[in-house]
């Protein structure tokens, strides 16, 4: 299953992220690409493609991305209480805001797009 997160403008926050995935021990091997702007936002990163293999991965991100925004949030006021990166997930013709699901919801929502047929984004 490959899945995107959004950059929304906010680079920092989605470079964050990417080093969060790449240091925790249950999200470091999944594979995760940069996906940089075309056009006047040419080298900008624009989202993350992440590969989640399988049941395990998909608890592991969502674990993993939870803390991630919880640790955001609680270092103060900026980014993270807002439209900042990392909150939108793109997968197929599904896109889904996902900065306020606990690791549950957001496991429980990837299993459901995992196994509704959907092939993933391939832009």
């Amino acid at each position: 299953m490959r899945i995107r997160i959004l950059a929304d403008g906010d680079e920092e926050s989605l470079a964050d992220l990417q080093s969060w995935l790449s240091t925790d021990p249950g999200t470091s091997r999944l594979g995760v690409a940069t996906v940089a702007g075309h056009g006047p936002t040419m080298g900008a990163l624009e989202a993350l493609d992440i590969v989640l293999g399988h049941a395990v991965d998909i608890g592991n991100f969502a674990l993993a991305y939870a803390s991630w925004r919880s640790v955001r949030r609680d270092e103060g006021p900026g980014p993270a209480d807002g439209a900042a990166g990392g909150r939108k997930l793109v997968h197929g013709d599904s896109t889904v805001d996902i900065g306020h699901l606990s690791s549950e919801e957001l496991a429980d929502l990837l299993r459901r797009l995992n196994s509704s047929g959907t092939t993933g984004t391939d832009e």
